[in-house]
């Protein structure tokens, strides 16, 4: 078993290794130091009592299997939305994008938003889809994708909130994402 003062020095030493090789994988150093800090976090809630010749192997896959949610977590973004800036209004004021201000309100006009009356109604029909499409996943499988992906959880947190383990988690957001993909695919939506 690792003590206190181990599992520190451990964490210390491996630390910047680490950081260095994620930013190697996902080229952005915040994410890096994200993914680097949840390893180390996971490692020391979940395997603190582990002797220390375990602690490297262990930490090499937490480290692994926490970049490739990274990259999970980034294609499906990719996949889905990355058209989002087709959304964004045309305002220079550097304010934060709110879709639901893309929306037209009831009774307000084309002229009033500042976009043709065909963007409109590209738009509208884009959100419609991919909310017809969502409405469509099985129930935990919907469930895991809002809670990952719109929400932002991570996987333990929606493991915990589903009552189910982290790896139906990852099996009902890889199914949920496939599946939207095939429904929007079959409407003519694209990446």
């Amino acid at each position: 078993m690792a003590t206190e003062q181990e599992l520190s020095d451990f964490l210390k030493g491996v630390e910047r290794r680490a950081f260095k090789r994620t930013v190697y994988h996902v080229r952005n150093e915040e994410a890096a130091l994200d993914i680097v800090q949840d390893s180390m976090l996971k490692l020391s809630v979940h395997y603190g009592d582990k002797p220390p010749g375990e602690l490297p192997m262990l930490f090499q896959r937490i480290l692994t299997n926490c970049t490739l949610d990274w990259f999970r977590r980034q294609k499906t973004r990719n996949a889905l939305f990355t058209n989002m800036s087709d959304f964004e209004g045309s305002s220079e004021d550097g304010q934060d994008f709110d879709l639901l201000e893309t929306w037209l309100a009831p009774g307000q006009s084309e002229s009033e938003t500042g976009q043709s009356a065909e963007d409109a109604v590209k738009r509208r029909q884009t959100f419609e889809a991919i909310e017809t499409a969502i409405g469509q996943l099985p129930a935990r499988q919907r469930e895991a994708f809002l809670m990952r992906y719109w929400e932002e959880m991570d996987v333990a947190e929606t493991a915990a909130a589903m009552g189910c383990s982290e790896g139906s988690v990852k099996t009902h957001c890889f199914r949920a994402v496939q599946t939207l993909g095939k429904l929007l695919r079959a409407q003519g939506i694209t990446p």
